[in-house]
């Protein structure tokens, strides 16, 4: 696993509670694929232990990329961000192009 270089916030609800957390630099996040998507794991062990899971079939997670796309294209986020991301989304690009 790997440090957490900024922060995740997380919040999910049911009808009669509702759970929220934060992973930041003290946290590990880790990244799997599988043949039917991609895995996401942020682990914190300071004074409360969490873990949150998400797993994304290929379908979903490529329409997260499409509306994140949509949505940076129409505000650009700070310029230091923006390479950041931009240069993950090239070697994205790269690991999923044709051999």
């Amino acid at each position: 696993m790997k440090p957490v270089p900024d922060r995740a916030e997380v919040a999910i609800e049911f009808p009669d509670k509702a759970y929220m957390g934060t992973f930041s630099r003290s946290a590990r996040y880790e990244v799997k694929a599988d043949p039917a998507g991609v895995t996401l794991k942020l682990e914190r062990h300071d004074d409360a232990k969490r873990l949150v899971e998400l797993h994304l079939h290929y379908d979903l997670f490529a329409a997260v990329l499409d509306d994140l796309a949509a949505l940076l294209r129409a505000q650009q986020p700070d310029p230091f961000h923006r390479e950041l991301v931009k240069a993950a989304a090239d070697r994205l690009a790269d690991a999923t192009a044709a051999p």
